[in-house]
């Protein structure tokens, strides 16, 4: 048998899973919709709070921050110091929910999804390798999540900045630790909710009981996210790159095990 990857093999499977989910609304409305709500619709109400809410007194909250940055904010007007504070970073765990959450709901439409319809049995029968079909599998769960993640910052950044230029008077988002986040950080938090799915995928029936399953596990990993990354995005550039390493070396490990788990076999015996 051969050992390398065919690569049109893996496209081909890629763009049928493509396909088949343009014609689900249960599938690309969600993922479509959420996106535009958490970093669109939320980041404008939010911008315009702190443009036109009185502002409170933030000294105590920024002697908390690190040395550097409570100095930089203390130098701001207080309206400044909201806008900062809360769009410049408090927002930011909305970017690390966003591409775990796509990628978690479309690998458990690419392998769940697939025993549901019935089309999986004849994907094994195919004469393909099975490292290709789990290849095309993980690519239609997280390109998506990447294309998803990287609009939408850039959406939020045109939101914010366009809502807060009459205080702001200039481009605050993105900056060099924003930069990281969403070039690094952001695709392996999303490369680590694919890789707990994948196995949960490809043990459940369906991609509604691989959600619920998988919930289990993804909903403490958001919630840890969204607890962390605010404090990550306070730290100095070199850091947030050194986390989104470490992350990527996790998702690295679950998606070779889940590889090493896709056999004809295994996939087989739980149709």
């Amino acid at each position: 048998m051969r050992g390398g990857v065919d690569w049109p093999v893996v496209r081909a499977i890629f763009y049928k899973d493509v396909l088949a989910s343009r014609r689900s609304k249960s599938v690309y409305l969600p993922i479509l919709l959420v996106p535009l709500a958490l970093l669109v619709v939320l980041p404008a109400l939010l911008a315009f709070f702190a443009r036109f809410a009185q502002t409170p007194d933030l000294s105590s909250l920024l002697d908390r921050f690190p040395g550097s940055l409570s100095r930089e904010l203390a130098k701001m007007p207080p309206n400044r110091q909201l806008i900062e504070l809360v769009l410049g970073y408090l927002a930011a765990p909305l970017f690390l929910v966003v591409p775990m959450m796509v990628s978690t709901a479309l690998a458990a439409d690419a392998l769940a999804g697939e025993k549901e319809r019935r089309t999986l049995e004849s994907l094994l029968h195919l004469p393909i390798q099975m490292k290709e079909l789990f290849l095309a599998k993980i690519g239609f769960a997280f390109i998506p999540s990447l294309v998803v993640s990287w609009v939408g910052f850039l959406l939020y950044a045109i939101t914010v900045n366009l809502i807060a230029w009459p205080i702001m008077g200039r481009i605050f988002v993105p900056n060099m630790r924003w930069g990281v986040l969403i070039v690094v950080v952001a695709p392996a938090v999303a490369a680590v909710g694919l890789g707990v799915m994948v196995r949960v995928s490809a043990r459940a029936n369906s991609s509604q009981e691989a959600n619920q399953l998988g919930g289990a596990v993804i909903v403490p990993l958001i919630l840890a996210s969204v607890g962390q990354t605010s404090t990550l995005l306070l730290l100095a550039p070199q850091w947030i790159l050194l986390s989104g390493i470490v992350i990527w070396l996790v998702a690295a490990i679950l998606i070779h095990g889940g590889m090493k788990r896709f056999t004809r076999d295994r996939v087989a015996s739980r149709l």
